[in-house]
């Protein structure tokens, strides 16, 4: 096949399929480690970090009114409330199963395309030795050869190339045998 003035065949094919499924794979790993590396992030952090705020936007917003304190004592703020530990457990259990799943998905994905690159090495391999026996074959009975492999019957391969009915049984007897 060619693209582009390039002529691909099977071998650049599979080499290329081959480079994308690592590129794929070293993608994945690579936002894995990012993500491990990163804290969850909780509460106010979240929210700052999802909606921050231009200077503009702080100068033109209402003045907030103060509220009166409460009689309760503020917790210290280094403390987490157990809500906040049930929280943060609850998103780090939901991250890992999505985490768990991806990596799932991913070995089924590599399974199939390793069968699919067996399929293709098996088809590679006997198209080389379809390629070696007729290389190996005189050029009178190239095409003999080919028609054998083909799956034509003796007789039409001898009609077609003009050779004798014997040789063209020899033929589909090769190729027969270089099947098995």
């Amino acid at each position: 096949m060619e693209i582009g003035g390039w002529a691909i065949g099977m071998r650049e094919g599979v080499i290329v399929l081959i480079a994308l499924v690592a590129l794929y794979i070293v993608v994945v790993v690579l936002r894995m480690l990012g993500l491990r590396r990163q804290p969850p992030k909780t509460g106010a952090a979240a929210a700052t970090e999802l909606a921050p705020l231009s200077p503009a936007a702080v100068a033109s917003a209402a003045p907030v009114r103060e509220l009166a304190p409460l009689d309760m004592p503020e917790p210290p703020p280094s403390a987490e409330t157990r809500q906040e530990q049930a929280a943060r457990a609850a998103a780090e259990e939901f991250e890992r199963q999505r985490l768990e799943r991806e990596v799932f998905q991913l070995r089924d994905e590599v399974d199939a395309l390793r069968g699919e690159l067996a399929a293709l090495r098996q088809d590679m391999l006997q198209e080389l030795a379809h390629l070696r026996a007729t290389q190996a074959v005189s050029p009178i009975y190239g095409e003999a050869v080919q028609m054998a492999a083909a799956g034509y019957d003796p007789v039409a391969i001898a009609e077609r190339c003009g050779i004798a009915r014997a040789e063209a049984e020899l033929m589909v007897a090769l190729a027969n045998n270089q099947e098995r």
